[in-house]
Parts: C-alpha cells; structure tokens; sequence
C-alpha cells in the first residue's frame, strides 16, 4: 500500500464510506504479503518513497509473476529487473498492464505516467555500457525523475563528455556508467560540483576480471564526491541517485 492509497483509506475512514473493522483488515495487510516462496513487502512504499522491485534472477517466471499481480495490487510503476524478454510475455498474459525496456532488461509493470523532477544526467562511457545506463535510467524515470542521457563519451574522445559540460551542470546528480579501465567517472568528478555515482561494469577484455578492474579504479577515485555501487547495478545507482535529487526538490 503507498502513501495516496492509504491516504484514501483515512479519508474513506473519516467520511464513513467504510467501517472501522474494513480498514483494519486492509491495513492488516500493509506491512506483507505472505506468498509461501517470498514474502511481499507492502510496506516499502511507505518507508522509502518507492514500492519493492522484482529481480527476477534466482526466480521462476511463476514467481515473478505472482509476486508482480500482488505488488500491482497496490502500486503502480513496479520495477521488474533483468526481466528477459519471456517474464514481460508472462506478465502481460496474466492480464497486467506492462511496459517492457529490452535493452535496460526491466519491466513496468502497471505503468503511471508522471511529470519527473529535478534532473539525474545518465553518463555512459561506450555503446557496449548502455545496458547497464539504461537500466539506470528507466529505474530513474519510474521513481518520478527527469533524466536525459548522454551515451559514448567515454575517455577515448575526451572532448565527447566536454561538450556535455552544460548539461552535467544542470543536474542534481549525476550517474556514470563505465568498463574497461573505469576511468570516466573520475573525470566527470573532476568537473562538476555535485553528486557523482559510479557503475563499474564486466565490459571489457580478459584482465578487467569482469568489472573488478573497473570497480577498483572507481573507488580508488581521486575526484572528490564520487561514490561506488557494485558491478552492472544500475538499478542500485538509480535507487541512491533518486533519494538525492528527491531531496533537492524538497529544499528547493
């Protein structure tokens, strides 16, 4: 159950549209729903500002699909992440309305249009990165954010990502998608004055070990005001890049 839902059940409450003994049984089922293989946590809305996603490795389709009826239940703009091309199918066979993201690999499930706030600039050092940048940026844009992209800027051709310099200077945050060495989210750290959050990812030859060599050059960054999620999660860049530019909304 969000914010607005519970909202309207208050006001139903206080109107008298419903008695107290329906509202206690709806709100019984706030904080989870016990499937039997996972337990849906209902509640996450309320705490955090954004409903529970779906990571649909480890899961059968049956399973994501079961638990996205019952999050869709009470949420719109649920995230399913790196969902293949089968759960999407699924997902609209069982009736949800879905839209589905092939590149970034995530599903919304029951879509909500939503004019985005503030800014999140979506940085990818080279095409081979864009999976991952747009896995971070349609998460980004499903929590409510305004965000454009800026693809191939890698440091290969510094004067790509220079000429970006206006845009990246407008947001609120900023999310830096990069393989091989890692290097570009110290340049750009370099060049602005606000948050800057790196993705390490596995692209790249035999001894980037998979994004390891990426990941340790990014946290042994020596721009100031760089942070660090794990290998190939944009999702977990978009979840911190969302709490920051909400929070410069509120104060603005």
């Amino acid at each position: 159950m969000d914010e607005e839902r519970l909202r309207r059940l208050i006001d139903a409450l206080q109107r008298g549209e419903v008695t107290a003994a329906e509202a206690l049984a709806e709100l019984r089922r706030l904080p989870f729903a016990d499937l039997g293989f996972a337990k849906v946590d209902h509640h996450r809305a309320l705490r955090t500002g954004s409903a529970e996603a779906i990571l649909c490795q480890g899961k059968t389709v049956e399973q994501v699909v079961a638990i996205a009826e019952r999050l869709a239940r009470a949420h719109s703009n649920v995230l399913v992440t790196r969902a293949p091309h089968e759960i999407f199918v699924a997902i609209q066979a069982a009736g949800l309305p879905a839209e589905y993201h092939p590149k970034a690999r995530v599903v919304v499930v029951n879509p909500k249009p939503q004019e985005g706030v503030g800014l999140i600039a979506v940085v990818s050092a080279g095409t081979a990165d864009q999976a991952v940048a747009d896995e971070a940026a349609v998460t980004c844009e499903a929590l409510g954010n305004r965000v454009e992209r800026i693809y191939d800027v890698g440091v290969a051709g510094l004067h790509r990502v220079l000429d970006h310099y206006p845009l990246m200077q407008e947001a609120n945050v900023i999310i830096v998608v990069a393989g091989m060495e890692g290097a570009l989210p110290s340049v750009v750290g370099g060049l602005v004055d606000r948050p800057v959050i790196a993705v390490p990812t596995s692209v790249g030859y035999g001894a980037s070990l998979g994004g390891i060599a990426a990941l340790l050059a990014m946290l042994n960054s020596c721009a100031p005001g760089v942070s660090v999620v794990n290998i190939d999660n944009g999702f977990g860049a978009a979840q911190q890049a969302n709490l920051i530019n909400k929070l410069i909304a509120k104060i603005r």
